[in-house]
């Protein structure tokens, strides 16, 4: 069986690194917000190019934050709203929702699944306060339009970059530094993947971060005063040591990932299948190969029977969820589509060319 995703596999190569930074965490006796945390910080900005980075327990609690400090600094007020891609994952819209904003779903592009630009001015009134753009699938959403629509309008714009890490706009601009502030994800599958949940903020913004920072870690700005009302979601000193180590290798990953989306690319030939758009290949690290397929349940089904292991990404739009009943009559089209049709291949850095060849030839004799 070809797995969806091998991290045992993935995580070898860095097996040796990986347990000497642990016994090095373990003998510093310092667990909590210490020299790693900080570190990581400083190689985590100065890679994406941005002046803070604030570590965080994972992506979801990193978009909450953000959401959390425009409050604090009195850019966003409760009932505000955001504009956000329908068939984004739930986190999302979890993180505008639970920070007493409203979600304004936008249906994506059906050629890229980005959020579609061409139907964001639409739905902006005097509520609307902000765009919170993703980088689905790896892809960078269309950059420079969503940065001119967003400054004609005086409205925030939030990156949700949690399966974007390493991905590079035209103009040389990295995921993280394509907006007012970004959102990160380190969950184990993600390209840079912590060995547990982590996540990040990046932003040039002091004001902006130092109330993130605060936010973090219960709302103190010394020990036993606190200036605000915050949250305990810290990023694990662990974490920060592993992810030290994977990220010196995060851009050699991000090419292997492009050569097993171009070889699939190359050599996918089918009329039951729609390959993903590229324009620009560094525009898109491959987080997840997607393709789509009017005949999704049957193809993946018979792709199992030949070994192959896939998934769907995502089974149920945000509008569909029992979460969100409140949108049950919503009509959401192109996203409900999309929904019904999404396949998500292997893809990962350990693949070798004779697996995706093999999944390649399966999908090509494939009948529906």
């Amino acid at each position: 069986m070809i797995k969806f995703l091998d991290l045992k596999l993935v995580n070898k190569d860095y097996e040796i690194e990986l347990k000497k930074a642990f016994e090095g965490f373990l003998n510093s006796g310092h667990y909590i917000l210490g020299e790693q945390v900080s570190l990581f910080e400083n190689e985590f900005s100065s890679y994406c190019g941005t002046k803070y980075c604030i570590g965080v327990s994972s992506g979801l609690d990193a978009l909450q934050l953000i959401f959390e400090a425009y409050k604090v600094i009195g850019l966003l007020s409760i009932g505000d709203e955001v504009l956000v891609p329908a068939n984004t994952y739930i986190a999302s819209v979890l993180a505008i929702s639970n920070t007493g904003l409203k979600p304004v779903l936008i249906e994506p592009c059906p050629k890229t699944y980005n959020i579609d630009i061409t139907k964001i001015e639409a739905s902006i009134n005097s509520k609307t306060k902000a765009i919170l753009g993703v980088h689905l699938y790896g892809h960078l959403y269309d950059v420079t339009r969503l940065e001119n629509i967003s400054k004609q309008y005086n409205l925030l714009l939030v990156e949700d970059a949690a399966q974007a890490h390493g991905a590079v706009c035209s103009d040389g601009r990295l995921a993280g530094n394509l907006s007012n502030v970004a959102a990160f994800s380190f969950y184990p599958t993600k390209n840079l993947g912590a060995l547990g949940d982590a996540g990040a903020i990046t932003t040039n913004n002091e004001e902006l971060a130092d109330a993130i920072f605060k936010l973090r870690n219960y709302g103190r700005i010394s020990t036993y005063k606190n200036d605000l009302k915050g949250y305990n979601c810290r990023l694990d000193e662990l974490q920060a040591t592993f992810l030290r180590i994977k990220l010196k290798y995060l851009d050699s990953d991000n090419d292997k990932r492009r050569d097993i989306a171009k070889c699939y690319l190359g050599n996918i030939n089918s009329d039951h299948v729609i390959l993903p758009f590229i324009e620009n290949i560094n525009q898109h690290v491959f987080h997840l190969f997607v393709i789509r397929s009017k005949k999704r349940d049957q193809l993946k089904n018979y792709l199992y029977e030949n070994g192959v292991e896939t998934l769907i990404h995502y089974p149920i739009a945000v509008h569909r969820q029992p979460a969100y009943k409140e949108w049950v009559d919503l009509k959401m089209p192109i996203t409900d589509q999309i929904h019904n049709e999404v396949l998500s291949l292997p893809l990962y850095s350990t693949m070798v060319k004779k697996q995706v060849m093999e999944i390649a030839h399966l999908i090509n004799c494939f009948k529906g």
